[in-house]
């Protein structure tokens, strides 16, 4: 795909999603900064495997929700590869239930990793990318926050910011040759759906038209595809990778 070489900053990408975007990106020819919060040990390892693979890779703990913390991220990007080619904002939390019971804090972390976060990622690269007047910067939504959902109307709110978010940075930054695109998972067989139960997890693989849950790679070869050079005329879309549950 024309990608050897680039740097790819990936947020989260300490297990889950995060950790098969890794491997897809660095099977790509890509210099890989892992991101992670408290899953140290994941990472670590994760960048041993990814450097078996024959990519360069480091690991960069650093919270998405403090703004001072993904300044220093950031530079350390630069530190070590010089360059900053593709930003993937993929770090997030979820939170279950009725609304009327979610703390303040709960609120506040979940604005603060999935929306904010964002926020502070993009507005890092920005300066750096537009300098070069090139990148690829791809945020990771849900299909909650195209369509809503009960008892996850905060997570939905805070998703569908990161699609206005999107949408908005790919009109401010087309001019200067960078697209920012947006990818929106249906149910993925992740940890982070791990407090569903087996009964729901198989109510929603019927639900969805293609029959079964997403994996990781479903995500990750999409994010391949919108990150490449044969994408550069697509800004601005949300690419749900759903199997079809809201066609």
């Amino acid at each position: 795909m024309g990608m050897e070489g680039q740097t790819v900053l990936i947020t989260g990408a300490g297990r889950g999603i995060g950790a098969e975007l890794a491997r897809t990106f660095a099977g790509a020819g890509c210099r890989v900064a892992v991101n992670y919060s408290r899953s140290r040990e994941r990472a670590l390892a994760l960048v041993e495997e990814l450097r078996g693979m024959g990519a360069e890779a480091v690991a960069i703990q650093a919270d998405v929700s403090d703004p001072a913390q993904v300044r220093e991220m950031v530079d350390n990007v630069l530190d070590n590869f010089c360059q900053l080619d593709i930003l993937i904002c993929n770090a997030g939390v979820a939170w279950r239930g009725l609304l009327r019971d979610m703390g303040d804090g709960d609120w506040e972390r979940l604005r603060g990793v999935d929306l904010d976060g964002v926020f502070y990622c993009c507005r890092e690269a920005y300066r750096h990318m537009v300098a070069r007047k090139q990148g690829r910067i791809l945020t990771i939504s849900s299909m909650w926050g195209r369509s809503g959902a009960s008892c996850e109307a905060a997570y939905s709110a805070v998703k569908a910011g990161v699609i206005g978010l999107t949408k908005a940075l790919a009109q401010e930054l087309g001019p200067s040759g960078i697209t920012v695109n947006c990818i929106a998972p249906g149910v993925i067989d992740t940890e982070m759906n791990g407090d569903l139960t087996a009964e729901d997890l198989s109510a929603l693989a019927e639900e969805t038209p293609v029959g079964r849950l997403g994996t990781p790679s479903d995500v990750a070869a999409a994010a391949l595809f919108l990150a490449s050079p044969q994408a550069r005329f697509i800004t601005g879309q949300v690419l749900g990778v759903d199997g079809g549950f809201l066609s």
